[in-house]
């Protein structure tokens, strides 16, 4: 008993020692440097990153973050190469990873473009140019309201309508029916490029230190070993029930694909608003209606087969395909965040492409050849051009 016991204690400690030492070596290393060499005359590594640009009326704010590893103090603010009394709140000395505003008065006239540059006490410049001076929104009624508003004429609305066309495309048979689920795979895999197109473009918007790979290989990781657990339970449930919990989870999956991918949209609306381009803005709700429209025959192909009452079902699938978007519509018109709008880009991403290989592995077990047929191909090839052509709505 007691050999056991040792043998227990030395295992504990040979997990134990390689931490232990590593932490020391971490302490000795922020306290020392390489034997004292970094304590040398370097510059300091000052990284201030300007997320946000604040307009009230005859005052300004930036939000200002610390990016980088050094306490940085901003000495001077040039607004349009003039230089301008601030306020910091709430400390003049911003510590690494802290948020801090930088107030000033400033008589700015709407439509003007404005260039900002923080000057940190090293002599370090930080800079953020605005092209259009706006009125930046308050939540109060009604901007909550337009953005509601926003977000149900570019999501819930255009999503619950495409489901309308489940009687006539729940007559389908046959080819007709596996050409609809490549149709469906073409506009799940257009969607997921799409999405991880705007998710990569987001990257160089994210603070560095919060690393915005990571957080789209962790966002799209994540989707897909979720979704692999649902799966995984769905097809031990169709053993026990039939196909058609096994189509309903498919659709459901779809759903909280799109939705994900949806709320993005919501974000690029609310955040065009909010900083005053409101003819981008309209552009993109115009092209978002059309262009989700077609998401509906997405959601309802993996439906078509079954023979129970759905109502209420497509009812929530909808909903949780388009509601999203108001989410992501609030969120962009009063606090957005590339952050947030990369995780949740990321996600969609995961589901997106999970849901579009589990269809495809079900049509190769449907038929030896999948879907490399010469009306699956057409099909898939219809589903990328329906989402390209809807997509010159929104340039």
């Amino acid at each position: 008993m007691r050999l056991f016991k040792n043998s227990k204690i030395r295992l504990l400690f040979s997990l134990l020692m390689p931490i232990v030492f590593i932490g020391l070596l971490i302490v000795l290393f922020v306290q020392k440097g390489t034997y004292g060499v970094l304590e040398g005359n370097f510059p300091p590594i000052e990284k201030l990153f300007i997320e946000r640009v604040v307009f009230e009326p005859e005052e300004i704010t930036l939000k200002v973050f610390n990016d980088g590893p050094e306490t940085v103090q901003i000495s001077q603010l040039i607004i349009n190469d003039v230089v301008w009394e601030f306020e910091t709140f709430p400390d003049s000395e911003i510590d690494p990873l802290e948020n801090v505003d930088v107030k000033f008065y400033y008589p700015w006239v709407e439509g003007d473009p404005l260039g900002f540059k923080l000057v940190s006490s090293n002599g370090i410049a930080f800079e953020k140019d605005i092209e259009v001076s706006f009125l930046s929104p308050v939540a109060d009624y009604e901007y909550v309201k337009t953005f509601v508003l926003l977000g149900l004429y570019v999501g819930v609305i255009p999503v619950l309508l495409g489901l309308l066309w489940f009687p006539f495309l729940r007559k389908l048979q046959g080819k007709a029916y596996m050409f609809l689920l490549s149709l469906t795979v073409g506009l799940l895999i257009f969607l997921g490029f799409d999405a991880l197109g705007e998710a990569i473009e987001l990257i160089g918007e994210v603070p560095s230190v919060f690393n915005g790979v990571g957080i789209l290989v962790i966002g799209f990781l994540l989707a897909i070993m979720i979704l692999g657990i649902i799966t995984y339970k769905t097809e031990y449930k169709v053993k026990l029930q039939g196909d058609h919990s096994k189509n309903l989870a498919w659709a459901y999956m779809i759903a909280l694909g799109i939705g994900l991918h949806n709320m993005g949209e919501g974000l690029a609306i609310g955040s065009a608003y909010a900083i005053g381009e409101s003819t981008l803005g309209a552009t993109l709700v115009i092209g978002f209606m059309a262009h989700n429209l077609t998401e509906g025959i997405a959601i309802i192909s993996p439906l078509t087969r079954t023979s129970n009452k759905i109502t209420g079902h497509l009812i929530l699938m909808g909903l949780l395909a388009g509601v999203p978007t108001v989410i992501g519509s609030l969120i962009g018109g009063f606090a957005y965040s590339p952050t947030l709008a990369l995780f949740f880009l990321a996600i969609g991403v995961g589901a997106i492409f999970d849901v579009s290989h589990d269809i495809l592995h079900h049509m190769s077990q449907k038929h030896e050849r999948g879907l490399f047929t010469p009306v699956n191909v057409s099909g898939f090839l219809a589903g990328l051009l329906t989402m390209y052509m809807t997509g010159f709505l929104v340039l």
